[in-house]
């Protein structure tokens, strides 16, 4: 059974105030906040063992290339890569989105060829692919989105023909919670003949992923979504993948030999991570890592799973409440296989636009985010400019659930 206000307290912002109200942190679908173990480890390294890694001979060099490369270890058994030689360090998702983008359209597609998204993905997931198109010619084929808000299975398998080249879909929306069936249309995909590419930015920090599980080909997830610092991401490629891409961006790291005629280049995972990496940073990945790993992400998932069944039964009693998501009917003790709903809510009330709701809310000290989150085409989709959306973590509480429902109440009574 997980202490939560043991955990609170591992989280010290959570104890401030915001215009006099304890603060009821909702926005952890954008960035979560960071627990003191991956504070203190990345000040301590600053102090005592900041060199530059790789190449460098004298002990403190050493020291940082050990917990750089120790970091990615502990990525790799975080999500059951095969190797370390699988797990590139990116700045983020968005970032490990482009990479995959731009290599493999550079390397596999020409004009005519097809890449399957989905209506539910986030930008990051959709733009790479149309810089791509600007510049070779390609097509974005895109998985419908049923009433239900779950993705039209039926409609994936017909998308598929002799020029799809890889399917890129995100694990979990951003904006919906829903979960999307992603072993299953990896297996589709790779009855195919196609490589498929999972954005897990939003199911990584909230249930157990594991690649030998999904056997997708390219997975991404972001440091700062699960505890850790921003700028950190990790990019995951089978390895046989990996050797077949080319560089991302050239410079120091990446090469083998240069001369003015030629270059060599590493094998992965450094042949894409040219300059100097974010050496502390991964170190704070990877202390964030072990620490919701001490909690048990079979714990994490089943406290915020109890979370969201229970926002969406209280949210559910407030007049004209419009609720965008799928019904949360997990048990909560599955790895994430029979969620349908994670630990996001969007939802509108009446005719009050988000962005007032989401401001007088905040007056209250809930923080919300509001707007389109960075997911227009769903919105069209939905017919509506934006949502106010609050989002779920380790250390959040039913108590603040119900701040949340009270202070939805209270600015309602105000329109």
């Amino acid at each position: 059974m997980m202490d939560i206000n043991k955990i609170r307290k591992d989280f010290p912002i959570l104890a401030r105030e915001v215009y006099g109200k304890p603060l009821v942190y909702l926005d952890n679908a954008a960035t979560t906040q960071k627990p003191l173990c991956v504070l203190d480890a990345m000040r301590d390294e600053y102090l005592n063992v900041n060199a530059n890694v790789h190449r460098g001979v004298h002990y403190l060099s050493q020291q940082a290339t050990e917990l750089h490369e120790q970091a990615r270890e502990t990525v790799r058994a975080f999500i059951h890569a095969k190797s370390t030689t699988e797990i590139v360090f990116t700045r983020g998702t968005t970032e490990g989105l482009n990479l995959v983008a731009n290599t493999f359209g550079d390397e596999f597609m020409q004009e005519g060829d097809e890449v399957i998204v989905s209506t539910v993905e986030h930008h990051s997931n959709i733009v790479p692919w149309q810089l791509v198109a600007y510049r070779k010619g390609i097509r974005l084929r895109v998985i419908p989105m049923k009433d239900d808000f779950t993705l039209d299975l039926d409609a994936y398998r017909q998308l598929f023909n002799e020029k799809t080249k890889i399917v890129s879909v995100t694990h979990v929306s951003n904006v919906l919670g829903t979960v999307n069936p992603v072993k299953e249309m990896i297996r589709i995909a790779h009855e195919h003949g196609v490589p498929m590419m999972v954005d897990g930015a939003q199911s990584t920090p909230h249930f157990r992923v594991d690649m030998q599980d999904l056997d997708c080909d390219f997975f991404v997830f972001s440091g700062h979504k699960i505890y850790g610092p921003t700028g950190i991401g990790v990019l995951y490629g089978k390895e046989e993948w990996l050797d077949k891409l080319p560089p991302y961006q050239g410079g120091g790291e990446m090469i083998g030999h240069v001369s003015f005629e030629h270059t060599t280049f590493e094998r992965p995972p450094l042949k894409f991570e040219a300059g100097t990496p974010d050496y502390v940073a991964s170190h704070g990945l990877a202390m964030a890592l072990d620490y919701v790993s001490s909690i048990g992400m079979d714990n994490i998932e089943a406290h915020e799973q109890e979370l969201t069944r229970h926002a969406l039964a209280q949210l559910s009693t407030i007049d004209d409440m419009r609720i965008f998501g799928p019904a949360c009917t997990s048990d909560g003790a599955t790895g994430g296989a029979a969620n349908t709903h994670d630990a996001v809510i969007s939802f509108l009330v009446g005719n009050i636009h988000p962005m007032d709701m989401g401001t007088l809310l905040d007056r209250l000290g809930i923080a919300v985010r509001t707007g389109h989150h960075c997911a227009q085409p769903l919105m069209d989709r939905l017919g509506i400019l934006g949502t106010v959306r609050a989002s779920f973590a380790v250390y959040n509480t039913k108590e603040e659930i119900d701040a949340l429902v009270a202070g939805i109440k209270r600015v309602s009574r105000m329109f």
